[in-house]
């Protein structure tokens, strides 16, 4: 790779591209923690505004630059991509849910077999066996989750009251598998939308909403938003604003996810992104006053250096063949990561990620 590009140094760009993604993800994380604090009776409305804003944003995006596409809306691609979408939202609403019921130093825990999963998926998707290495990435991130889900044995009773419940761990767990299966699911899904990231993520993101909207309703959450504007107790500005920039920030954290894949390395992602789980595990600290037990914060070591060994143990691979039969394809070592989410796509998810966290 050229040392410039368009005149700007290139380790200025892949600082820039770094700092951008993370500052992302981190807005991502706390925000909508905040106003899943505030606003814990409305998580699917938050999630349908976020989605929504996105769809608004990309239409935005076109009228400024050619490089954005908005897709042709045409019943028979929409088909296709109903079993993506399906997941992708499905993912979202776990994933939500999770973070509305764990601390947000505590959120990348409860979602820490993202990996293990996304391997697994990847590898009965394709027929075939990871190699020894990603086999002990896989353990070793598997370890230092099952790690922070155990209360320390000489825990304060304040430390086990505290703990978060099984229920938003199980939603963890469940966020984890649907974006290791977005994460098979996209790369097929892709052929459909013209190879088009833009225009799958605007795919998504419209079915996604359309998906969401009669379950808010069978909920009841349109009915619990007229009670809480009722509420003179009620913030409801954090709620609002809390939308607009969650909005926002997941539709920069989607460019900044594919900036970061296109101009760094997918060992500097990795480490970026274990980072940022470091400044996420003190920022919750600091703001929230996270509950940061010796559990916790080993949990969070082991989970990062699992995961730092497989992005060495995947470069350690050799390169894919040019032409793998269809049968064959990777996906695990294809893919990028919802980090997101969306944790790591998925768009991760959210993400893990996602991405966001995702995903």
């Amino acid at each position: 790779m050229d040392a410039t590009k368009n005149g700007i140094p290139q380790h200025w760009q892949v600082a820039g591209v770094v700092s951008f993604y993370m500052s992302a993800a981190l807005v991502m994380v706390f925000v909508n923690k905040a106003v899943m604090n505030s606003s814990p009776e409305l998580p699917l409305l938050f999630l349908l505004i976020q989605l929504s804003l996105a769809v608004v944003l990309l239409h935005a995006s076109a009228l400024v630059t050619p490089k954005v596409e908005i897709p042709k809306l045409e019943l028979k691609t929409a088909k296709k991509l109903i079993p993506v979408t399906l997941v992708n939202v499905i993912g979202l609403v776990f994933n939500i849910l999770c973070l509305r019921g764990v601390e947000a130093s505590y959120f990348q825990i409860a979602r820490g077999l993202v990996l293990p999963l996304t391997i697994f998926v990847s590898s009965l998707h394709g027929r075939s066996l990871p190699s020894i290495r990603v086999v002990i990435a896989a353990g070793i991130v598997t370890a230092g989750f099952f790690l922070g889900i155990v209360p320390s044995s000489v825990g304060s009773e304040q430390q086990w009251h505290e703990a978060p419940s099984r229920l938003s761990i199980v939603y963890g767990i469940l966020s984890s598998f649907f974006i290791a299966v977005h994460s098979v699911l996209i790369k097929f899904s892709l052929p459909h939308a013209h190879n088009s990231t833009i225009q799958l993520a605007y795919w998504q993101n419209l079915g996604s909403a359309v998906f969401l909207a009669p379950f808010i309703l069978f909920q009841g959450e349109y009915g619990k938003l007229v009670e809480l504007m009722r509420n003179p107790s009620w913030n409801g500005g954090v709620f609002a604003w809390g939308s607009i920039v969650t909005g926002i920030f997941g539709f920069l954290l989607c460019v900044a996810g594919l900036l970061s894949i296109k101009v760094t390395s997918p060992i500097t992602h990795m480490f970026s992104s274990a980072a940022r789980s470091v400044i996420q595990t003190l920022l919750g600290v600091w703001l929230f006053h996270d509950l940061l037990t010796t559990n916790r914060a080993t949990s969070i070591l082991v989970i990062l250096l699992g995961t730092i060994y497989y992005t060495w143990a995947k470069s350690m691979e050799p390169a894919p063949s040019p032409r793998p039969a269809p049968g064959k394809v990777d996906i695990e070592a294809n893919t990028p990561s919802k980090d997101h989410v969306v944790e790591e796509i998925a768009l991760d998810w959210q993400a893990d990620e996602k991405r966001s966290t995702s995903h």
